[in-house]
């Protein structure tokens, strides 16, 4: 579609008066900050993960190719409805009120919110209910924020969830709240310091993350017959375990 879509070329020109092959490139909105769903690798300075093999992967059985463009978490709506973006491909759980603004394909992986708290903190927090009165960080744009304040949580709104952190660590704030898999994923790689995560913690905003296209948009047919083939051919599983992501939440 001209305007949103451009054509990148995919081979060389077989001789005088052929026709140079060519793939259709789509422009992919990811995160910079959710390790290991999509952040930025330092050492490359491109943005990798497993939404971002995932989406390749879909994008080489279905005959496009994707274009990664570096999108904080709150603004991936906004540039895929005004056109700046075709895809969004990130840790993006598909709520109802999401879904008034884009489509989401089929889930592609389950998780609820993790609470991480200061080393040495040891009450015994086991859901939300039992936080009542707990100054809280979330990060701007997701789920979790309205949930906690209707828990009776006071909660501070942050940019990315190593600022979280860092608050949780020197005391600011009791708790942090994150997605689960990226929240444990960075204090296992020693990212995230002086924090530890609730063991026992039961989730309260449980749902599936799925790859978003505008309302209506075609092209969402070819992600969900690409994601099932990745899913049905093992890749899936390899990129699952390439991430160490722990098993989808049923």
């Amino acid at each position: 579609m001209i305007g949103r879509r451009h054509l990148l070329a995919a081979g060389a020109a077989l001789g005088a008066g052929s026709a140079q092959a060519q793939a259709e490139a789509l422009r992919v909105g990811s995160t910079p900050t959710g390790i290991p769903f999509t952040f930025l690798d330092t050492r490359t300075n491109q943005i990798t993960g497993f939404m971002v093999d995932l989406i390749r992967e879909i994008g080489r059985r279905q005959g496009f190719n994707v274009e990664i463009q570096a999108t904080p978490f709150a603004a991936l709506i906004a540039s895929l409805t005004s056109n700046r973006i075709d895809i969004i491909a990130a840790a993006m759980l598909a709520t109802p009120a999401r879904r008034e603004q884009i489509d989401f394909s089929d889930p592609v992986y389950a998780y609820g919110e993790a609470v991480a708290v200061r080393e040495g903190e040891t009450r015994p927090w086991g859901s939300l209910a039992d936080m009542r009165g707990v100054t809280a960080g979330a990060q701007v744009g997701t789920v979790y924020i309205e949930p906690l304040r209707q828990a009776g949580l006071e909660v501070r709104t942050y940019d990315s969830v190593a600022d979280i952190m860092r608050d949780v660590a020197l005391g600011r704030i009791q708790a942090g709240f994150g997605d689960a898999p990226i929240v444990a994923y960075q204090i296992a790689q020693g990212t995230f310091r002086g924090v530890r995560l609730l063991p026992d913690y039961r989730p309260s905003v449980v749902g599936s993350i799925g790859i978003g296209t505008r309302k209506g948009d075609p092209v969402m047919r070819r992600i969900n017959a690409g994601l099932a083939a990745v899913k049905g051919d093992g890749a899936f599983d390899r990129l699952i375990q390439q991430w160490n992501l722990p098993p989808s939440v049923s």
